[in-house]
């Protein structure tokens, strides 16, 4: 028997190591965070001694549904007594359990066992707090550990029992779209065996989901602010906006605001623009209202404002925030997005710009990102209507309305050419099970 540590960042990581230098067949055989990751001890050619005898298919199900109700029990009684340990705990849920498996599970069962666990219990009195701390750690570790496992084990089922739906979960993990996504469009092509027919219906529905709003946003008037991190390409698609209004309305009804008083020549670049396009530019300062600032241009027809691009911790950005959600602005937000920015980045631009009320995204760089299914994903889940889309520099004629079709269209287009790894399709299942009342398959 071959036995060897691994050590990494997190317990996918720790997995791959396993994975690579032993195999498949490998058993986990125990686990530990440590300082800066986790680590993980694996064994192959791994024997179950003879009161621990290995289990036959059927009892490997019902072991997988049975580990929740184990580790709610290590955790009772580690609220209880606040001592002893779970290593010994680990070894008895893991193992022996090989990291994928060709047996066939029972989803349901699966997926019950992949709920989280309910929260710790407060210490009791008396308990050092640093050995309740570590139990806590080497719970939350076999937790992972077997999400992890859920995943690989519900990806290789999948394949075995549902090739088409398998071979369906790849195309779209290609575009980028996200695993709930995935799962939802799966479930309403379910009952179509044809592949072509299934794909088909499949980029009809996904092109449903997307929102567009029914009015275009200059067509219906009022302010308008382009919110966002920096770099994601407000002031372009304000400059952008603004040669669209002017072309086809001329200057006078339009008036420009920068809120940006952060970045170096950020209040430059827009008086060059109010300059050729003979458009009025009014600068708010820290602290100013903005009330205030906008009341000479209440008769204007368009507003257009170009916010500070300002990093989520920072104060600067709340009160920009509240004074945009202030009620007598009435202001129409729209959260500018770059498609070439990573899935973390676009969700935390998201989840920071939310609070002052959002009408919409603007989706930018598309002539330079590599895939638009991330980007998809998020408008999607969060309802965010998409209002303008751009893919180049020229102003404005790399400005457009979208269209539903042809955006998916051109998504599946910049698909990634290389089909996803085993790896990266077990991780993303591991996602779904990580979420309770979300399924797999």
């Amino acid at each position: 028997m071959q036995v060897k540590r691994f050590f990494a960042a997190d317990m996918r990581q720790a997995m791959k190591l396993v994975r690579d230098e032993l195999g498949a067949e490998a058993a986990i055989i125990g686990n530990r965070r440590i300082a800066g990751g986790v680590e993980l001890t694996a064994a192959l050619d791994y024997k179950l001694s003879a009161l621990a005898p290995r289990v036959p298919n059927v009892e490997l199900e019902d072991e997988l549904r049975k580990t929740q109700s184990r580790i709610v029990t290590a955790q009772a009684e580690l609220g209880q007594r606040g001592e002893s340990s779970i290593t010994h705990t680990n070894r008895q849920l893991f193992a022996g359990l090989p990291l994928t498996a060709a047996e066939p599970l029972i989803e349901a069962r699966v997926e019950e066992a992949a709920r989280p666990v309910a929260p710790f219990a407060p210490a009791q009195p008396g308990v050092d707090q640093r050995l309740f701390d570590s139990m806590r750690s080497e719970l939350s570790g076999l937790r992972e550990l077997l999400e992890v496992q859920l995943g690989s084990l519900a990806w290789t089922q999948l394949q075995g029992s549902r090739p088409q739906q398998a071979n369906l979960w790849r195309r779209l993990q290609r575009i980028g779209l996200s695993g709930p996504l995935s799962r939802d469009l799966l479930a309403l092509v379910g009952d179509i065996e044809e592949p072509r027919q299934a794909w088909r219906m499949l980029l009809a529905h996904l092109a449903r989901m997307i929102v567009t709003p029914e009015v275009e946003p200059l067509e219906e008037g009022g302010v308008i602010a382009m919110v966002g991190p920096a770099g994601m390409g407000k002031t372009t698609t304000l400059a952008k906006l603004a040669a669209r209004y002017v072309l086809k309305y001329g200057a006078q009804n339009i008036a420009l605001v920068s809120m940006d008083s952060f970045r170096i020549g950020a209040q430059e670049q827009l008086k060059t623009l109010g300059r050729i396009l003979n458009v009025s530019v009014t600068h708010v300062d820290p602290g100013q209202s903005l009330g205030q600032a906008l009341e000479p241009l209440l008769r204007k027809r368009v507003v257009l404002i170009d916010t500070a691009g300002l990093q989520a911790s920072d104060p600067a950005l709340r009160l920009q925030l509240e004074s945009l959600a202030g009620r007598g602005i009435k202001a129409r937000n729209y959260l500018v997005l770059a498609t070439t920015s990573q899935k973390q980045v676009l969700t935390a631009a998201y989840h920071s710009y939310k609070r002052c009320g959002l009408s919409g995204c603007i989706l930018t760089k598309l002539d330079e990102s590599a895939s638009l299914g991330e980007v998809l994903s998020l408008a999607i889940h969060h309802a965010l209507p998409v209002a303008y889309l751009t893919d180049g520099p020229r102003i404005p004629d790399d400005l457009h309305l979208p269209r539903k079709h042809q955006l998916v269209t051109r998504a599946v287009n910049m698909q990634m050419q290389e089909e996803p790894s085993e790896e990266a399709m077990a991780d993303m299942f591991a996602d779904l099970y990580h979420s309770p009342g979300k399924r797999a398959g």
